[in-house]
């Protein structure tokens, strides 16, 4: 068989989509920081883009979906030739048709699909420690991890026997325990979320945290930021059935209504809990109801998916609140949004999975539709791998490089933000000159153009007063000033 020309465009345009996920977090986290820290934030995710990029194509894809070398734990190292793959294939073989089965891909549309996922996970860690990281300390690890902790799990759960040679053998998730995760909802999601918990853990808390609580300083960048992530999150689901068909629809039309239904979940706790609804609930609600149920998009029918939205959108907010009981500072609520979430979506599969929507990818039903516990129990082993490594691979690699080149910025950088500091950037400038802000402009006349101290300093006290203070009661909520 050779690839239809409809799947190879489907398959790289996803790529595409999900290659503009990064840039949307990027805008997500931006907004939720400081004005000091907007860069920093910017540039994590971003050079994100560019470390695993490189570390994919020499090393990570071979560990990732090479054939097995490790009793199922991890694939073969090897680069990507890109004249020896271009006229490889991937695929499975079916009953009627042998490898590469009925519906092939070139190596290369796969790799680069396959690539987005394993560039955007650890841009998703890096909202638990924004403001206090050390930028190079980061490009370091990134590049570690996604070949120490990304490409085992992406092994033991996305590897199938017999998908990238007739005759490979894949990880023992997939094959062995029989779990299923349509689109990254372990891989991706569960595993950026144990990591995070365990960098919150290495770096601690910001200064000052939690009796300062910081404001997110420009929620349009958030809703932006959520917009391209939810318009990216098409590619991510619908492109993980890997050809134009109807299971892609269905993953589709299931990522919109859990989505949709987040939304409003998350809105009618912060109705209840602080009494209005806010623009960065709705963000927040949209981007757990995508988490959840990206596992479970191509097992669930309509009624499935939107259980597992409400799901998430009432369970995430809740966690959120307890991140200031346990003292742990997630600065933006990574192990909340997508730790949580992917567990929610990961076991959901087990209640409200159905053959009727996938029979060739499930052998048994979820609860709800008849099934025993099989299906459930499969999901929790696959959640409790994936969380154990990952936290603990990435505790042991965090703290190795605190101890050795240190991971986190001086506190004098920290306070005075870590654009300038790691950057020597800025990313707001309020008039057409300097900022006055030594003791000796305070004394002299501006310059034409130039806004005086007292000018900037009623600027700033106008703003503070615009945005709404943030409840320390559900971090992602606002009080109603009275």
């Amino acid at each position: 068989m050779t690839p239809q020309p409809g799947d190879v465009a489907w398959v790289l345009a996803c790529a595409a989509l999900v290659m503009l996920m990064t840039p949307g977090l990027a805008f997500f986290y931006a907004g939720m920081v400081r004005g000091k820290n907007v860069l920093n934030a910017l540039m994590m995710s971003f050079v994100s883009i560019a470390v695993v990029g490189l570390t994919w194509v020499l090393a990570g894809f071979g560990l990732t979906f090479g054939d097995d070398g490790l009793d199922g734990l991890v694939g073969h190292v090897e680069a990507i030739g890109v004249q020896q793959a271009a006229g490889q294939l991937v695929g499975a073989a079916s009953a009627d048709v042998a490898w590469p089965g009925p519906n092939p891909l070139p190596l290369l549309a796969f790799a680069m699909f396959q690539l987005m996922f394993a560039i955007i996970t650890p841009a998703l860690i890096s909202g638990a420690i924004v403001e206090r990281t050390r930028f190079w300390s980061w490009v370091v690890f990134v590049a570690l991890w996604s070949l120490l902790v990304y490409a085992p799990i992406g092994h033991w759960v996305f590897a199938y026997d017999g998908f990238l040679g007739p005759d490979t053998q894949g990880g023992w998730i997939a094959n062995d325990v029989g779990a299923v995760d349509f689109a990254g909802g372990t891989v991706v999601h569960m595993n950026a979320g144990a990591a995070a918990l365990a960098l919150v853990i290495v770096l601690g808390r910001r200064r000052g945290w939690p009796g300062a609580v910081t404001r997110p300083h420009n929620i349009p960048f958030v809703l932006l930021g959520a917009s391209l992530l939810w318009f990216g999150w098409y590619g991510f689901n619908a492109g993980s059935a890997l050809s134009a068909d109807g299971i892609a629809a269905l993953a589709f039309t299931n990522t919109t209504v859990a989505t949709c239904a987040a939304v409003l979940g998350w809105l009618i706790v912060e109705q209840l809990r602080t009494g209005r609804p806010t623009t960065l609930g709705a963000a927040s609600g949209a981007v757990a109801g995508l988490v959840a149920i990206t596992p479970a998009c191509g097992y669930v029918d309509l009624w499935g998916a939107i259980a597992i939205g409400v799901a998430a959108g009432v369970v995430c907010p809740l966690v959120c609140a307890t991140k200031w009981r346990l003292r742990l500072d997630d600065s933006l609520d990574v192990v909340a949004i997508h730790l949580v979430g992917g567990l929610i979506g990961t076991l959901m599969i087990g209640v409200f999975a159905t053959r009727a929507v996938n029979p060739g990818a499930l052998d048994h039903n979820g609860l709800v539709y008849g099934g025993d516990a099989t299906q459930l129990v499969r999901q929790a082993i696959a959640a409790g791998a994936v969380f154990g490594y990952s936290f603990l691979a990435t505790l042991v690699l965090g703290y190795l490089i605190r101890f050795t080149i240190g991971f986190r910025v001086r506190p004098e950088a920290e306070d005075g933000g870590s654009d300038l500091n790691e950057h020597a950037e800025s990313a707001y400038d309020l008039n057409t000159g300097s900022y006055l802000s030594d003791d000796r402009a305070q004394h002299r006349a501006p310059a034409p153009g130039e806004l005086s101290v007292a000018q900037v300093r009623a600027i700033e006290r106008h703003l503070q007063r615009l945005v709404p203070w943030q409840s320390p009661d559900l971090d992602r909520t606002h009080r109603p000033e009275r």
